[in-house]
């Protein structure tokens, strides 16, 4: 696979889990990364990690005013951008009000994983249009999920939110070939990674291995993904590699989309 030497890569929440593991991967193939979380210590701890050519920035994906920001930042930097990884994303069971059901879920839950999810992912896809667009080439890959292609109804905010995600990333395409940009956009749709993203439905009690195996064992695969796995395939697209494919989603799920699932069973 091509290497992603002397390439400017911006990858949101990049803390921890998937988003680390994507920052250390362009890292590792000679890009320059530009770290960004709303967690600025995470952010800079893992720039501190990696180095040279790893630089770290607090970001608020749904905070217009911090994108207006952190553009001319990446100018100033690298005179542009050539990737960038739209990773940030929450379920909503950690950060707002439950339930998060489409019966009983309140407003407010559903517009801050919106806020974040969506629009976070929209600025993000404006501000590297604005950046990429003269450059020679341009990669934006957002992560969706899984839950963007089939009802989830715990959590239908994200849900929601991931299926706009998987749409945007169609439309971003579209525009980008429409003006003549040199500029491609795809989706990853990860599903069954075992990341701190899970914690809040896993618990730290005793259940939580036998949670996790029973999980485990609704994967064709017969287990959770890594973040490892999923920073591969980010590298893929956003690698020479990938030159002929825009507007795709690849499904990174161990074969859960493959074939259809049993009917959830009625609540009495």
């Amino acid at each position: 696979m091509p290497s992603l030497k002397t390439r400017a890569a911006l990858i949101t929440g990049a803390g921890r889990g998937i988003g680390a593991a994507i920052a250390r991967a362009f890292h590792r193939e000679g890009a320059h990364v530009l770290i960004t979380d709303i967690d600025l210590e995470s952010a800079q701890k893992l720039a501190a990690e990696l180095g040279a050519r790893a630089e770290a920035l607090r970001l608020d994906v749904g905070e217009e005013e911090d994108w207006r920001i952190a553009e001319p930042h990446v100018r100033a930097l690298h005179g542009g951008l050539d990737i960038l990884v739209n990773n940030a994303g929450i379920t909503g069971f950690l950060e707002t009000e439950g339930p998060h059901d489409p019966e009983h879920f309140h407003l407010a839950s559903w517009r801050a994983v919106h806020r974040v999810n969506l629009d976070g992912l929209a600025l993000g896809c404006r501000t590297a249009i604005a950046l990429m667009k003269h450059r020679r080439a341009g990669a934006i890959i957002n992560l969706s999920s899984r839950s963007g292609v089939v009802g989830i109804p715990g959590a239908a905010a994200y849900a929601s939110s991931q299926a706009a995600v998987r749409n945007h990333t169609r439309t971003v395409a579209l525009y980008c070939a429409q003006q003549g940009y040199p500029i491609r956009c795809n989706a990853l749709l990860p599903a069954a990674i075992l990341t701190p993203m899970w914690d809040a439905m896993l618990g730290d009690g005793p259940q939580r291995e036998a949670v996790l195996t029973e999980i485990a064992a609704g994967v064709p695969m017969g287990r959770f993904g890594t973040p490892e796995e999923v920073a591969q395939a980010a590298l893929f697209l956003a690698s020479d590699a990938s030159s002929y494919m825009t507007g795709t989603g690849l499904d990174l799920d161990g074969g859960i989309l493959a074939g259809a699932e049993a009917a959830p069973g009625r609540r009495e």
